[in-house]
Formats: C-alpha cells, structure tokens, sequence
C-alpha cells in the first residue's frame, strides 16, 4: 500500500466515528499485552495503560473528547450490562454469601463512611471548593454510580469519574501490598475489599489474578458500595457543612 492510499484510509477513518471504537479497542489490547509482559503487575493496570495511550492519541491528531465519545459511547453503554453480568458468579456463590451478609453489610457501611470522611475531611483540610468536594464523595463507587450521585448532589460527573479511575488505580497497585503485610488469603475476604476499595478496576484484577471467588466477592462488594452510598452520601454530606 503505497503512501497516497495510506493517505486516503487515514481520511476516511479520521471522518469515521468508529475510528474511536477502534483505537480504544487497540488500546486496551495492546495494553493487556503489555501488562502480561511485565508480570501482570498492578502498578501497569491496563486500564490505566489504555487510558494513557486514548490520551496522547487525542493529544497528537487533535480531537477532542466530544468528538471522540460519538464513536466510543457504544463501550459507556456496555458498563451497565457489564456490571449487571456480575450477578452470574456471585449467583454459585449464593449460599456462602447468605451465611457472611450481615459481616459483609456491615464492613460495606464502615468502608463507605471511612472513605467519605477521609477524602472529605483531608479535602476540605487542603482548601477544596464545595463542587470540588462534592465531585470527591463518591469516588469510591463504580464510574456509572459516581457520575449519578454527583450530578444529583451538584458536583462535576466527570471529574467524578476521573477521580474513581484514579481510585481504582490506586487501590490495585497497593492491594498485594496490603494483603501481604495483613496476612491477607482468603479470597473471598481479597475479593470484596478490592471492589469496595477499588470498584470495577478492583473487581477486574480479582477476577484474572486471584480467581473466581474473589471476582464474585468483588463484583457484590462493588454492587453494595454504590447502592449503599446512593443512601448514605446524601446523609453524610451535611455533616461536612455542603448539604
């Protein structure tokens, strides 16, 4: 293929909203391969990767976001059946969920209040602004969630979702870390306080590191997290003076 027909595919994939869908799915891929390269650590999760590369992408042909989710919405849209889908293994597990849900319920709860009274509280400390605060709250749910709840409580939806990336990423890296010091093996008890802690990016990293149990275990501690903090979060922001 000489340069002139290269030329002409370039334009045409350039004026192609699927060219979005394309390089995301090429990013996250390549990602993946690199991840494996390395180990499989967690300090190069490949999402994190992806994100890296959509963004010096955008950088180098110049376009903007806007311009670049009417191609790449149709993967927003398969967050929700993604997360819907979790119910599948958590459903093999049903019996020893039933045994554990008040430990679970009550663990939840303490994680939920633990992480809006730190980030609030450190926030706050630091000089935020109230929107500012008010997009930090629910940094510890799954994007979807988030972007909800600060619409709802008037902060920004998609600084929202780009702190609950930077959680995500965050608790990955250091959740081997922690479990080794802790003592940590069982893993259903892994599970859930990755996706409690570190949402779907926790919930991705249980499942293809430590096995399904701990995904199912995940993906529940993720469910609760956001339902419960679409209840709790409304009561607790008045205590930090933004209600």
């Amino acid at each position: 293929m000489n340069v002139a027909a290269l030329d002409q595919l370039w334009v045409y994939l350039s004026g192609n909203p699927l060219l979005s869908l394309l390089v995301t799915l090429l990013a996250f891929m390549l990602a993946v391969r690199i991840n494996k390269a390395v180990g499989g650590t967690a300090l190069l999760h490949p999402v994190t990767l992806s994100i890296a590369m959509l963004i010096g992408f955008l950088l180098l042909i110049d376009m903007d976001y806007s311009t670049y989710f009417e191609g790449a919405q149709f993967i927003h849209f398969l967050l929700g059946p993604a997360t819907v889908s979790l119910a599948i293994p958590l459903y093999d597990h049903r019996e020893r969920v039933r045994r554990l849900l008040w430990p679970l319920l009550l663990a939840c709860s303490v994680g939920i209040v633990t992480a809006v009274g730190t980030t609030l509280g450190l926030a706050m400390l630091l000089g935020a602004r109230a929107e500012t605060l008010l997009s930090l709250a629910p940094r510890s749910v799954t994007s979807p969630i988030a972007m909800g709840i600060a619409e709802q409580i008037g902060g920004i939806p998609s600084l929202a979702a780009g702190l609950v990336l930077l959680t995500g990423s965050i608790g990955c890296a250091l959740a081997p870390l922690v479990f080794r010091l802790l003592r940590i093996r069982d893993p259903s008890v892994q599970g859930f306080t990755l996706g409690l802690a570190a949402h779907g990016f926790g919930t991705a990293q249980a499942f293809a590191q430590i096995g399904a149990v701990a995904g199912a275990f995940s993906g529940l501690a993720m469910a609760l997290t956001g339902l419960m903090t679409a209840f709790l979060l409304p009561l607790l922001i008045p205590l930090f003076g933004l209600g």
